[in-house]
């Protein structure tokens, strides 16, 4: 199957955004895909604002995107925008860094007024970065997002149904087994 990089681009350590990724990392996992998870606030602030080219950890996350087939890429939507971490770290990726790909943008945020940024934002980025297929991705609401106590993901039906399509839409794309198949392997 197919290798896929998750990213996420909140910078919360209690990020829903980040959770939402583990809980889409596990449906891509058991539909047999190879799954990396990158949380982009765990990269060193110093190589991210001070274009750090050459950090080593730079150095590896330029090598875990050009090692993977997929490109899962979630952030929250701040002021109609993607997250200016995601940002940060999106900008010190070789020019190509998505050349081949197949990329999911998924964003998160409080109000359906910033649904557009997946398409005025996001898929303008990832066109530029080369993506050779940016599948339609999905809006979350943080209303749809609960976190329990113990840090568990619950997403609200409606939602957790349309992010399996666009999920499953994007396994389908790298090869991977999709709904009933995947659940009953």
């Amino acid at each position: 199957m197919a290798t896929i990089l998750s990213v996420s681009g909140s910078p919360s350590a209690t990020s829903r955004t980040a959770r939402l990724v583990r809980h889409l990392d596990d449906r891509l996992r058991g539909q047999g895909h190879d799954v990396t998870s990158l949380h982009a606030r765990t990269l060193p602030a110093q190589a991210l604002l001070g274009a750090g080219f050459g950090h080593p950890a730079i150095v590896e996350t330029a090598a875990l995107f050009e090692r993977a087939d997929g490109v899962v890429i979630a952030t929250p939507v701040y002021k109609a925008a993607y997250s200016g971490l995601l940002k940060a770290l999106l900008d010190l990726l070789p020019q190509y860094a998505l050349s081949g790909k197949t990329v999911l943008p998924l964003a998160t945020g409080g109000s359906t007024a910033h649904v557009l940024a997946l398409d005025y934002a996001l898929r303008p980025v990832f066109s530029s970065m080369g993506a050779a297929h940016i599948v339609p991705g999905w809006f979350t609401l943080d209303r749809d997002l609960t976190v329990a106590e113990d840090g568990v993901l619950t997403v609200a039906p409606e939602a957790d149904g349309a992010l399996a399509e666009v999920t499953d839409r994007f396994s389908a794309l790298l090869g991977g087994r999709t709904g009933a198949l995947a659940r009953s392997a």
